[in-house]
């Protein structure tokens, strides 16, 4: 048996339309790529938080869920933490990483635009079932990873 889950956080897997194909908003803090999430605050949901630290962490709050609300679950991962994601659309390509007040600096070294086969490559190997489920649900694919 597991031990309980000691931290829980919320984000969303942010994807933009392109003329190539669809493109995944991924963040980088030190060496770590990841999409935007942070701690769920005591009585908030987790799509409120994923909504609030989207828009803290990028500046991003106009967010169209085209494929409802539904969310996956980390493995719980470090100390004993599990990140719940969303999937959504933005049509704005600017991101901002502002500058968070308990840092004095932003959250975020980096953001990119990538590809699902560059979001492979740089997303670390607890968000793959992440990526792979937002892509099946993008793509409409049953069998897609």
């Amino acid at each position: 048996m597991q031990p309980p889950v000691k931290h829980r956080s919320a984000g969303i897997v942010v994807v933009r339309a392109e003329p190539d194909g669809w493109k995944f908003l991924v963040l980088r803090a030190y060496r770590y790529w990841d999409f935007p999430k942070g701690l769920i605050e005591p009585g908030e949901s987790p799509l409120a938080a994923a909504r609030r630290e989207t828009a803290e962490e990028t500046g991003l709050a106009e967010l169209e869920f085209r494929w409802g609300h539904d969310s996956i679950d980390t493995e719980p991962y470090g100390d004993r933490k599990v990140a719940t994601y969303f999937l959504a659309a933005t049509g704005r390509s600017a991101v901002t990483l502002p500058i968070n007040p308990e840092l004095g600096r932003p959250e975020h070294d980096e953001f990119r635009w990538v590809g699902h086969a560059e979001a492979q490559r740089l997303l670390p190997p607890r968000l793959q079932p992440i990526l792979a489920w937002a892509w099946r649900r993008i793509t409409g694919s049953a069998g897609a990873a």
